[in-house]
């Protein structure tokens, strides 16, 4: 489970996807979290699985990488489909004790279930294309009009960057506390939730003081280099628009466009 977590990894691949500004990539993320939000229909559903599929298809990031960032969050895409499915008035089709499930209640749990698949899939293709030195970049340059009102965007963006960067290494330092603990006779697979619960303690506290200790040496690390925030840094590398990135700002935004429509009028 802890090698299926996705999120801040990076897939080195040459494409359209890659190439594109950071700025760019997280304000795709933005729209499409947006338009699924204000999707409601099964034709506003489909022209999103169209855009995001073609995304993956020019990213060249291979799907199964993709879809593997699902089974960290196959509980909650669960727990709302069930949540949706009995609790959602309508016309009962089926009805036993408390519960009823209703004709409206299946229609919903399904769009919730893409909503879910597909905020998850298109969280990871960012990460997936974009790596944290960039990601820290765009977040930055993107949201600098917010120091006129004297918000840090600078430390922000560095906090963002520092927590991408730390969960790979920490999904690797788990998956060896838990093979040093397996080899000592936990057992992290069987029992009920409760008995699960209780055998994460000797996994957590290690994993804790791990933690700590990384955040310490960075913090020593960055001392020690004198680092002292945004102000008057410079980038070796500036971020800079070209024409791949205005036209797929038109896309996006037509996107966005195309899909109030299909809410307006369907």
């Amino acid at each position: 489970m802890m090698r299926d977590i996705t999120l801040g990894q990076y897939y080195p691949v040459q494409s359209p996807i890659h190439k594109l500004d950071p700025r760019t990539k997280l304000f795709g993320t933005v729209i499409l979290i947006a338009a699924l939000f204000v999707a409601d229909n099964i034709f506003c559903y489909i022209l999103a699985a169209a855009a995001v599929f073609a995304v993956i298809a020019a990213s060249r990031v291979p799907v199964r990488h993709i879809l593997k960032g699902l089974k960290p969050v196959l509980f909650l895409l669960i727990f709302s489909v069930i949540f949706n499915l009995f609790l959602t008035d309508g016309k009962v089709l089926v009805q036993f004790w408390i519960f009823k499930i209703t004709r409206e209640g299946i229609l919903r749990s399904l769009l919730m279930a893409v909503r879910l698949i597909f905020l998850v899939m298109g969280t990871s293709l960012l990460t997936f294309t974009t790596t944290p030195n960039q990601l820290t970049d765009g977040l930055e340059k993107g949201l600098g009009f917010l120091k006129v009102i004297r918000i840090p965007v600078h430390e922000f963006a560095m906090i963002m960057s520092i927590a991408l960067r730390f969960i790979p290494i920490l999904v690797e330092e788990t998956d060896r506390i838990m093979k040093a603990q397996t080899a000592r006779g936990a057992d992290f697979e069987s029992g009920g939730l409760i008995k699960r619960g209780k055998a994460m303690i000797p996994l957590l506290v290690p994993l804790f003081i791990s933690a700590f200790r990384r955040a310490a040496d960075l913090a020593q690390a960055m001392e020690a280099r004198c680092y002292h925030g945004g102000d008057g840094r410079t980038k070796m590398k500036p971020l800079r628009y070209r024409a791949a990135d205005r036209i797929s700002y038109v896309v996006m935004l037509a996107f966005l466009g195309a899909d109030i429509a299909l809410r307006v009028l369907l």
